[in-house]
């Protein structure tokens, strides 16, 4: 990989990965071990998360489509070196944001959470998962990942007290008004019943205070990275919104 040309971005717009039953082996112990190494590289890099993840499904038989888009992730991270900034008078601000991929796995119709959480300025916290159940709806899907991104919010806020900062009314930022909407309706409907437990934990918390889902616009939502691969121009305005910068 040495003298490989270097990419643009970790994942064409393009590319779409499957179990590819057909496709040609590879060694499984190194593909693995390439997995692993770039799993412990996005607790610096956010900006490969999502795509590293999706690589990582697929490690019980990996097939050289899946090594390809592996190796496609070491081209971009051979560009230039990237690193998270963490200005020193930022605020103590705490701020959430969740997006979903609607249905994006072909093979399950499984949806992806992207969460990720800001403490003024600075990224703290990152999350990019399949969801564990096939939502039926837009709105369940939005509703488990504002649900999964109101628990990380409850724990950072609990992990603050300690150091005496009280936040109350974090916001939690969501682009589907209808997830919106259903937090602030006491009433369930045959369109939502099967998300009831979903539904009780995130209205309880923001009638207590804890938090407050607020509407943001797809272009302004930085959790839009981790969830499906994204165009150039678009992949670099969120990586910069996120803080992460060229390291001189």
């Amino acid at each position: 990989m040495d003298n490989a040309k270097a990419a643009s971005t970790p994942m064409a717009t393009s590319c779409y990965l499957d179990k590819d039953e057909s496709g040609i082996e590879v060694n499984q112990t190194m593909f693995r071990g390439m997995i692993r190494s770039l799993l412990y590289l996005t607790a610096s890099r956010p900006d490969i998360m999502q795509y590293v993840c999706v690589c990582a499904r697929y490690q019980a038989s990996p097939k050289e489509s899946h090594l390809i888009a592996v190796k496609r992730i070491l081209k971009y991270l051979r560009t230039i070196s990237f690193g998270l900034w963490y200005p020193s008078r930022a605020s103590l601000s705490l701020i959430g944001y969740s997006d979903v991929d609607y249905g994006g796995c072909k093979i399950d119709r499984k949806s992806t959470n992207g969460t990720c959480h800001l403490l003024g300025s600075s990224l703290v916290s990152w999350h990019s998962k399949k969801q564990a159940c096939v939502a039926l709806s837009t709105t369940e899907a939005e509703y488990i990942a504002a649900g999964n991104c109101c628990a990380q919010i409850l724990w950072m806020k609990q992990q603050l007290e300690d150091y005496n900062i009280f936040l109350n009314h974090i916001p939690l930022k969501c682009d589907n008004t209808s997830a919106i909407n259903l937090t602030k309706s006491a009433i369930m409907h045959s369109r939502t019943k099967h998300i009831e437990i979903r539904h009780h934990f995130l209205r309880d918390h923001i009638s207590k205070g804890n938090c407050e889902i607020e509407y943001v616009d797809t272009n302004h939502q930085l959790a839009y990275i981790f969830t499906k691969p994204l165009a150039k121009d678009r992949f670099y305005e969120l990586r910069r919104d996120l803080g992460i910068l060229e390291v001189s």
